[in-house]
């Protein structure tokens, strides 16, 4: 009989804990769509990479312009000049290929950039939210724009997208 009511005791305390768990959501996306820093940030990294991408096609156009030459050229050619224009084709699609690397690859400059640019403004959101989640006693704090949330429904009453745009100092 102890061992029942000790079980049902222990029961109602973890029922008890978890109602006392306190939730809320925000919209990232909503978020920074209002803070005008990460708007500017993103458009400056929409502008050098589209420089950048025309720096690479401008390359791999020399390249294609390279190969129909030589494919015009190539009854008229030597053997050594066949390879050496062989050569500077194959040259010349490696250098896109090297430059489209060196701007769009894992580590590339545009992931650098993207890092310089973004990095602080989230990690001004992440203490905003880290800020509010301590001072309401939220133990969790859900983003309903990610994709795997997989919220089905949520009371718009535990959103706080908005006090944290307000603790950034961008309230509406």
């Amino acid at each position: 009989m102890k061992k029942y009511i000790t079980v049902c005791l222990l029961a109602m305390v973890c029922c008890l804990q978890a109602n006392a768990q306190k939730f809320a959501l925000i919209d990232m996306e909503y978020i920074l769509a209002n803070i005008p820093a990460y708007e500017r940030a993103n458009e400056q990294l929409t502008q050098v990479s589209k420089r950048w991408q025309a720096e690479v096609e401008a390359v791999d156009n020399e390249a294609k312009t390279l190969y129909k030459n030589y494919q015009n050229e190539a009854v008229f050619l030597s053997e050594a000049q066949k390879t050496e224009r062989e050569n500077a084709i194959v040259a010349k699609e490696k250098e896109a290929s090297e430059l489209k690397k060196k701007y769009f690859g894992p580590e590339g400059e545009l992931y650098k950039k993207r890092i310089a640019l973004l990095e602080p403004i989230q990690d001004e959101v992440y203490n905003a939210v880290k800020g509010i989640a301590t001072s309401k006693g939220f133990q969790l704090i859900l983003d309903r724009a990610s994709e795997g949330a997989g919220i089905i429904f949520a009371s718009p009453n535990i959103d706080i997208s908005n006090d944290v745009l307000a603790k950034l100092g961008y309230s509406r």
